[in-house]
C-alpha cells in the first residue's frame, strides 16, 4: 500500500497516511481542523540502464548473430591469454627537486 503525505493549509502540519488506492483522501487536519491537501514529491525509485522497457528485453536475430560471430573472428594476437603471467613493476620514487 502506498504512503501519502498531506499538508494542512491552516497550520502547515504534515501528516503521512498509509492508504489503499481505493481509500478516500484525508480532508481535515486532526490538530486544528483545517483543510488537508496531498503533497506530491519526487519518485522514490528510478530505473536506470537497459532491461526496463519492452524494446530492451528482446534482441533481434541480426544483433545476436553479429555479436556472436564478431567474437569468433578476432585474431589471437589482439587478445591476451588468461594463463600469461603479468610481472609487477615497482613504483619509482619521485625525483628530488633542486630548488
Amino acid at each position: 500500500m502506498p504512503t501519502y503525505e498531506y499538508e494542512c493549509q491552516a497550520c502547515r502540519e504534515r501528516v503521512e497516511a498509509v492508504q489503499k488506492f481505493a481509500d478516500p483522501s484525508l480532508t481535515t487536519c486532526e490538530l486544528c481542523g483545517g483543510e488537508l491537501r496531498k503533497v506530491f514529491s519526487a519518485v522514490g525509485i528510478v530505473f536506470k540502464g537497459s532491461g526496463f522497457y519492452k524494446n530492451d528485453s528482446r534482441g533481434s536475430t541480426k544483433t545476436s548473430t553479429s555479436a556472436s560471430t564478431s567474437g569468433a573472428t578476432e585474431s589471437p594476437s589482439t587478445t591476451t591469454p588468461a594463463a600469461t603471467p603479468v610481472a609487477a613493476t615497482p613504483a619509482k620514487a619521485p625525483a628530488a627537486s633542486a630548488d
